[in-house]
């Protein structure tokens, strides 16, 4: 039996869990001593497999859909943001406090540009 049964099969493991499963499927004669291990018990947790790994997939498919949009939504706020910081410079200027309370620079608290010393030569 498995060793960790917490964790997700590979692959591999399941296309041959699939290909013994369709072997088996194909064997007229099959007729373990113990129930458990009847064709319909496979069968049954076969199909129930199959529709675990659909459900996984729809909720997958549903939450990258839901990301996509929460990060559409996303960046539409912040170009809204960006425009919204545009409009407070223009109404009331670069060096009014409006414009420090968005968490911008002032005009007047900016550095101005040194003159860059030419090497000796």
């Amino acid at each position: 039996m498995a060793k960790n049964e917490n964790v997700r099969l590979q692959a591999e493991i399941l296309q041959a869990d699939e290909r013994a499963f369709l072997a088996v499927k194909a064997t007229t004669d099959y007729s373990p001593a113990n129930p458990a291990y009847s064709f319909a018990t496979l069968a049954a947790k076969n199909e129930a497999l199959h529709a675990a790994q659909e459900a996984e997939l729809r909720a997958e498919n549903a939450f990258n859909a839901a990301r996509d949009a929460s990060v559409a939504i996303q960046w539409e706020y912040h170009n809204l943001i960006l425009g919204v910081k545009d409009q407070v410079i223009a109404q009331f200027g670069p060096n009014s406090d409006q414009v420090a309370s968005l968490g911008l620079k002032k005009k007047s608290e900016r550095k101005s540009p040194a003159r860059a010393k030419k090497p000796a030569a």
